[in-house]
């Protein structure tokens, strides 16, 4: 499952009323190993026991051998368990004999909840172990997506006030947003570029960008990068991905370097329970129309070739920025003839709903794309924006906007 949709998912379970946050947990679990999408077989989920300094079983479900009621495991018998208040989720060899015994030969475990200090190191209150036939990095970055928008609902759950914003600080918040965004419109050599969000709410988690790369300026950096969560504190997240990307592309930084320098400094700024999809390519004025990028578990950009209805999609090329400080990040290419678009998107496009709760999704916006090929970038552009708007009108789901069309002039 897509990590946004896994992070949509949760959040849909967590949106329930719930008597208490074990109540919540558990359901959430169960869900998980319900989904057949998500391709989980069972899972635990234990809570820090101060006194004995050990995490306590709270709750178990799956097909492995059931573990006794309020099951310990000292925290000095698992050195792994420092890792996590830093990586949020490991995976690693199972050494209790207990466990073992019950079929568990591997684990894999992720922090949830606030982190308490014991014995000068920070522990996570909870811990979320999921099981699958293989213990891998795509189940550990599943678990990290999963354990942070748990983390995140616990938070709002303990915040018995709202915050009071002033209406002149809010304008203030809109001002600075708009100061980040670029002019919607942009020429590069043989390309035709043209940019636009529009948030849910006054200020919001999306943003994109143009940057211009090396005194020749002969490459182009072009980013769109979506904070999940809205709201100012959301527009917050986006200008600091903003500037961190202006700051990194004066060095020239190669793309995969980029990248993972900035999800370091994501996960070390941002709290545990944030995270951020991010989309970087770069156009050049190469003649065969070169076009390297790399895709921070942000929804497929789509490529659209010219006369044909053939779509290429700009799969993920790692995980989202902020749970996973150590990922790596592949760096894909595609090429651009004459009349090739491309276009880049947040989620808050494809899960725009109706009255009837159904999505706008992609197979209707490549079917808008594609009727208005033949149009100027800019006008593509506003016939999607003005479809998605039309077809969402009365819906009550409502999330940032945003779109990035590039098409490469015949010319």
């Amino acid at each position: 499952m897509e990590q946004k949709k896994l992070h949509k998912t949760v959040e849909s379970i967590t949106s329930k009323d719930f008597n208490s946050e074990k109540e919540m947990l558990i359901e959430v679990l169960n869900q998980t190993v319900e989904n057949e999408n998500i391709n989980i077989t069972g899972g635990r989920i234990w809570k820090l026991d101060k006194n004995s300094v050990a995490y306590k079983l709270l709750y178990q479900v799956g097909s492995v051998e059931k573990i006794k009621n309020n099951f310990k495991v000292k925290i000095s018998d698992y050195p792994l368990f420092d890792l996590i208040s830093e990586e949020r989720t490991i995976l690693g060899d199972e050494t209790n004999a207990t466990l073992k015994g019950k079929g568990i030969f591997k684990y894999s475990a992720s922090g949830v909840g606030s982190k308490i200090k014991l014995n000068g190191k920070n522990y996570y209150e909870y811990l979320l172990a999921l099981n699958n036939e293989n213990v891998n990095e795509q189940l550990k970055y599943n678990l990290s997506i999963i354990a942070t928008t748990l983390t995140a609902k616990l938070k709002q759950q303990r915040s018995s006030k709202k915050a009071d914003f002033l209406k002149a600080d809010i304008d203030k918040a809109r001002e600075i947003q708009k100061s980040i965004l670029p002019e919607h419109e942009y020429k590069f050599h043989k390309y035709d570029l043209f940019g636009i969000t529009k948030p849910a709410e006054i200020v919001g988690g999306d943003f994109f960008d143009y940057l211009d790369i090396g005194e020749d300026k002969e490459r182009l950096g072009v980013a769109l990068g979506d904070a999940a969560s809205k709201g100012v504190g959301a527009a917050a997240e986006a200008m600091y991905i903003s500037g961190a990307l202006r700051m990194a592309s004066n060095f020239e930084i190669k793309i995969a370097p980029l990248m993972r320098r900035m999800n370091k400094q994501i996960n070390k700024i941002f709290d545990d329970d944030k995270f951020a999809t991010f989309f970087y390519g770069e156009l050049s004025s190469d003649k065969s129309g070169l076009f390297l990028y790399s895709n921070a578990g942000h929804n497929p950009p789509i490529f659209l070739k010219k006369n044909t209805d053939d779509i290429i999609r700009l799969y993920p090329t790692g995980p989202v920025f902020g749970p996973v400080p150590n990922a790596n990040y592949q760096v894909e290419n595609i090429n651009f003839s004459g009349g090739d678009i491309l276009l880049i998107y947040s989620d808050g496009i494809t899960d725009s709903s109706n009255r009837e709760f159904e999505n706008y999704d992609e197979e209707r916006l490549i079917n808008t794309l594609i009727n208005n090929r033949d149009r100027t970038v800019k006008e593509m552009t506003l016939a999607i924006l003005e479809d998605v708007i039309k077809f969402s009108t009365g819906g009550k789901y409502s999330d940032d906007k945003s779109l990035i069309l590039i098409k490469r002039r015949e010319n």
